[in-house]
């Protein structure tokens, strides 16, 4: 078993037969390498996550979220006159056609956001068609168009399924601030803006996660980026997901009051329910993302008032110290960015489609470095059905 497990592993060798395929099944891939990349790095046992080699808190302290999406794709940190030109790119264009808003007004009013998004994403591709996916070009302006018009996309629904028109992009406003903008009408708070640009560098990457292989899956057939976006965003919508942040909150409200956090949680564990913000396939300490999220949901209480759900996620995280940290199951990143987010007005059917404005920026850089080398994603799968069974027609059929 050690040596096909080793085979497996090792991408020059031999097909695995049957017998040795059958040794090294994991369920949902766990461990299984599926790509070589040089995007970005995690260390669970240490709590590490580092873009490109440079730490997760040294872009959430110094870098801007522009700034980040330019190191992830191109793979450097931008000059002054590189970054100028690409956030230049950006802003000329956020404006989304008429004819997407016209699309998102006749999706049903109840229907989820990143419904919304999914679909309106998957659109794009027809009026700005991109096929020849290896050209420099082409590639560039899919990356502009993405990251500069989702921000659009998903304001224009919130205000949309309200009754409200569609507020244009502000072309003087950094990316975080023209979203809030275009979501509420008003220029935001500086504050407020320069933490929703730290959650989306939190939020931009995160190695082989769900939606990423989703996406590369998608891209390894050589379509374009708007259906590998498209793909990937199918895939965050998952509460397994991105989705999470959205339930954490729901969970939190469940719990009412921090002396209630430890009755829900032995209930929760007696049953072997899971819970909803706590615990990670990859980190076995405190994610570094969620511990930068509490510095910053600490900064707005300090300005606008504490939450009681903040309170409450306190009274968990305590209560979880207790009982889990021993089995390396900590707080991750979505067990505060709902608070955060709610904090800020945005709704909570709203925190994944915030989330994919951050995540396209990783969709996107794995999308170029797959395709520099391609090879369509093939694996194969342990058959446990019978053989040779017999056609029996209809008639000699029982229900």
């Amino acid at each position: 078993m050690a040596e096909a497990a080793r085979r497996l592993k090792n991408p020059d060798t031999q097909r695995l037969d049957s017998t040795e395929a059958a040794q090294c099944y994991s369920p949902g891939l766990e461990g299984i390498p599926a790509a070589r990349s040089k995007i970005s790095y995690l260390d669970g046992q240490k709590g590490l996550l580092a873009y490109r080699g440079i730490r997760i808190e040294a872009l959430a302290q110094r870098s801007t979220f522009i700034e980040t999406v330019y190191l992830l794709i191109f793979g450097d940190l931008p000059d002054r006159p590189a970054l100028e030109k690409f956030n230049a790119d950006l802003v000329a264009h956020r404006q989304i056609k008429f004819r997407i808003t016209d699309l998102m007004k006749c999706l049903p009013e109840g229907g989820h956001p990143m419904d919304a998004l999914q679909a309106a994403v998957a659109a794009l591709g027809m009026f700005y068609p991109a096929k020849n996916v290896k050209d420099r070009e082409i590639q560039y302006s899919s990356v502009v168009r993405l990251v500069a018009k989702l921000p659009t996309i998903v304001a224009a629904y919130a205000r949309m399924r309200r009754g409200d028109n569609p507020i244009p992009p502000q072309d003087d406003l950094d990316h975080a601030a023209n979203f809030l903008y275009m979501l509420t009408g008003k220029a935001p708070d500086p504050l407020v803006a320069k933490v929703l640009d730290v959650c989306l560098i939190l939020h931009a990457e995160h190695t082989m996660n769900a939606s990423t292989f989703s996406g590369l899956v998608t891209a390894s057939t050589l379509a374009d980026a708007y259906t590998v976006a498209s793909s990937a965003i199918g895939t965050l919508m998952g509460p397994l997901h991105g989705g999470a942040n959205e339930e954490v909150l729901l969970m939190l409200r469940e719990i009412g009051a921090p002396g209630n956090a430890r009755a829900y949680l032995e209930s929760q564990l007696a049953t072997g329910a899971k819970i909803m913000g706590l615990g990670h396939r990859e980190y076995k300490v405190k994610d570094p993302r969620a511990v930068i999220l509490q510095s910053l949901a600490k900064e707005l209480f300090a300005r606008y008032g504490k939450s009681p759900l903040y309170e409450v996620a306190e009274a968990v995280e305590r209560e979880a110290l207790t009982r889990l940290a021993p089995k390396g199951v900590y707080p991750n990143v979505d067990f505060y960015s709902g608070i955060v987010y709610q904090k800020m007005g945005i709704e909570p059917d709203f925190f994944t489609p915030v989330f994919a404005i951050a995540r396209v920026a990783g969709w996107l850089a794995h999308w170029v470095e797959q395709i520099q080398d391609n090879h369509i994603f093939r694996p194969t799968e342990i058959y446990e059905g019978v053989h040779d069974r017999e056609y029996r027609p209809i008639e000699q059929r029982s229900s």
